[in-house]
């Protein structure tokens, strides 16, 4: 990613895929640098961590891949919480954050979420703790704009997808200008390209908020390389400062 007349590939910064795991040998990630683990509740609702991260579905290996196609020098984290039936719970996606946070990562991508606001409160409580460890959580907004947590909470970075936006630029709705009356759930959110590549070009199986989360995740580990690894507080703010602000009532760009 340019950034200020230099290219930046987010080098030394752990980027943690908490989703279906990754496939190690597929060859968008060829060379790549990729960790993880597993983890499930047990019978008592306590976390069990394991050392396989495989795969068994796909999607966490589209959002590794789109991760690295914005941020090639991004050390991978995966954590995986999902099987082939892409079903988990807040329960297993807060330990998946607290995990991410704890190995130091800086960039945390959830291309996923809940509706279920009962949830709320203990997605909060962690990303709130992953925030003061440094971190930045970023979370795939509902894609038909109903609520999703954690990305409408306020401790992170909730990402819609958008036709619109191409691949190497974003978008930012500043609730200064786009209030939550007249524009809803988009306010306060970033807008990002939504469509997963193949290693051809061509468009990828899944898309929509998830793949935008995690091209935007890769973006946010270029920015802190080229910020010398800065706070949570100040990244975001690099984010704003470096996304385009779309016009009222003229469109997107």
């Amino acid at each position: 990613m340019r950034y200020l007349g230099k290219e930046y590939t987010g080098k030394g910064l752990k980027v943690a895929v908490i989703d279906s795991g990754v496939d190690v040998a597929d060859p968008r990630l060829v060379g790549a640098e990729i960790e993880g683990w597993q983890i499930a509740l047990g019978a008592t609702r306590h976390a069990l961590i394991s050392p396989d991260f495989s795969d068994q579905n796909g999607h966490g290996t589209e959002i590794a891949a789109a991760v690295l196609a914005i941020a090639p020098g991004a050390k991978i984290v995966a954590i995986k919480i999902m099987g082939d039936k892409l079903r988990t719970s807040a329960e297993l996606m807060a330990a998946g954050i607290e995990t991410a946070a704890r190995h130091g990562c800086k960039v945390i991508n959830l291309s996923l979420g809940t509706p279920n606001m009962g949830n709320a409160l203990l997605l909060r409580d962690c990303c709130a703790n992953a925030v003061e460890s440094g971190s930045v959580v970023l979370a795939a907004a509902h894609p038909k704009g109903e609520r999703a947590y954690p990305a409408d909470l306020p401790e992170t970075i909730g990402v819609a997808a958008h036709p619109d936006c191409p691949i190497d630029k974003f978008f930012y709705f500043d609730p200064k200008r786009f209030s939550r009356k007249e524009w809803g759930v988009q306010s306060d959110k970033f807008l990002a390209h939504g469509y997963g590549l193949n290693k051809d070009g061509t468009a990828g199986r899944y898309r929509g908020s998830g793949m935008a989360t995690a091209y935007l995740a890769g973006t946010a580990a270029c920015l802190a390389e080229a910020l010398g690894n800065p706070d949570g507080e100040a990244l975001i703010k690099a984010l704003r400062r470096a996304a385009l602000i779309p016009i009222p009532d003229i469109g997107y760009s």
